[in-house]
């Protein structure tokens, strides 16, 4: 008789307190989330971080708090006249991704991998998993390659699933022997999936779900509220209805009538994020100085998102201060601040649902894409988000961003053109949205649901 697949209700979900693209990645995740009774949960999400939970053995938290310190400081430091962009870049060069053509075997583990493996051998990780089998062996859902491998290798006795988080992945994401593992993954688009059979992970590990977007924007799998802001939207980025006009049936057929003719009261909105590294902070200043004529006339909304920062709030703080001083704006100048990184999520995804452009650099937010924002790309910080980047170019959803400093320029050209409204509607229909009820789905209930309709890239 075939083996009939347990169904669960609850999961592991593991992540790790770098930056925000691992952390971002598990927040949808939470509904499902638990942890067992010896691992004290402070938050209400029950994700673990797996460099940070309570009672974590001081040498597993020192080998996690120097590879945080290290990535965070090396990127501010890229800043730095002479020396900065050559430290920077050689860290960049240690954690590459090759180029995926020709095709050819890329299984051999780097120096990066035998290091985590030689670090795991020495009983890295051994806390963590020998806690989550005391209980139930739940589905161990991780955003970070690391915790995967100690779970294999300490030998975690449920399944063990791998969410990456970027458009591609360096070798660092597949196990030291791929062939032998049985980690699964979860790829967020074609080409991560091509590009881990490269590594030699087996085909039959992977399955395409798309990024776990935040189920606050998307209202269940038929999207109600993401395409109730969506057509919200349009009418903002679209004030000519050049792209309205011309493209009517398809809207109709993808949103509806009733989606389409819906516009909320508030100006034009544009949200600027910075990293978790705090690097960038500078141009969200160069973007309010170029817009704050229009915001002053109440024309425009500008969110700053500090993230967890308080160095970033309070230079933002500063900056508002000294451009605002007679207060003019009336409140359309916003900075989005939460020491609680969970609590920064929560308020991040609330304006998403008013936010009518969203300007970053191409991190794991690429994939908000997916949520029918267009995206105004900064520079990149690191090779990967140099594939992010590509991303959205193929898919069509996001722009580079002109100079700054006349984006009072540009910005309204654009707008004029139906560019932003068209950018907007291909990241809806080309970015995958349901990722997160497609990872609940494999994982929870065992259906094998996965996306065949993506690009390759």
């Amino acid at each position: 008789m075939p083996k009939i697949k347990k169904v669960f209700r609850k999961a592991y979900v593991v992540t790790v307190d770098m930056g925000y693209g691992h952390q971002r990645a598990a927040y949808p995740l939470q509904d499902i989330a638990t942890a067992p009774s010896c691992i004290p949960i402070s938050t209400q999400h029950n994700v673990i971080n797996a460099n940070s939970y309570v009672g974590i053995p001081k040498l597993d938290k020192a080998r996690w708090e120097g590879g945080r310190k290290l990535y965070e400081t090396v990127s501010r430091m890229k800043k730095l006249p002479i020396v900065g962009k050559p430290i920077f870049d050689f860290m960049d060069y240690l954690q590459r991704i090759k180029p995926f053509y020709p095709h050819r075997d890329l299984s051999a583990p780097t120096q990066q991998v035998k290091q985590i493996y030689r670090m795991i051998g020495r009983g890295w990780g051994k806390d963590l998993i020998n806690k989550l089998n005391e209980e139930e062996a739940l589905p161990f859902i991780t955003t970070f390659f690391t915790p995967a491998y100690f779970a294999e290798e300490h030998g975690y006795k449920g399944d063990i699933y791998c969410l990456c988080t970027d458009t591609d992945v360096s070798r660092a994401w597949a196990p030291l022997k791929p062939q032998k593992s049985r980690i699964k993954y979860f790829a967020p688009n074609k080409r991560v999936k091509e590009r881990l059979k490269l590594y030699g992970v087996k085909e039959k590990n992977i399955f395409v779900t798309g990024f776990p977007l935040p189920k606050e924007n998307i209202g269940g799998k038929s999207a109600a509220i993401l395409k109730k802001s969506l057509g919200c939207r349009l009418a903002h980025l679209d004030p000519g209805k050049r792209y309205q006009k011309k493209y009517k049936h398809t809207l109709d057929s993808y949103l509806g009538r009733s989606y389409c003719t819906k516009k909320e009261s508030h100006p034009l909105t544009i949200t600027f994020a910075v990293g978790g590294a705090g690097a960038q902070r500078d141009l969200g200043i160069q973007i309010l100085d170029s817009l704050h004529p229009h915001i002053d006339k109440g024309e425009i909304q500008l969110n700053l998102v500090a993230g967890s920062r308080e160095d970033v709030f309070r230079y933002y703080e500063k900056e508002v201060k000294k451009l605002h001083f007679s207060k003019k704006h009336k409140g359309n100048v916003q900075i989005i601040y939460d020491a609680d990184k969970v609590e920064y999520f929560k308020k991040f995804n609330q304006i998403l649902l008013t936010t009518d452009i969203l300007w970053t650099k191409p991190s794991e937010l690429s994939f908000y894409s997916g949520l029918g924002v267009p995206i105004i790309m900064a520079p990149t910080i690191g090779s990967q988000e140099e594939y992010n980047r590509a991303w959205l170019h193929a898919i069509g959803s996001g722009f580079e961003q002109e100079d700054p400093r006349y984006t009072h320029e540009w910005l309204f050209d654009w707008l004029e053109s139906g560019w932003l409204a068209q950018a907007a509607m291909e990241g809806f229909l080309d970015a995958p949205h349901n990722g997160v009820y497609h990872i609940e789905d494999i994982a929870l209930r065992g259906e094998m649901n996965q996306i065949e309709d993506v690009h390759l890239l």
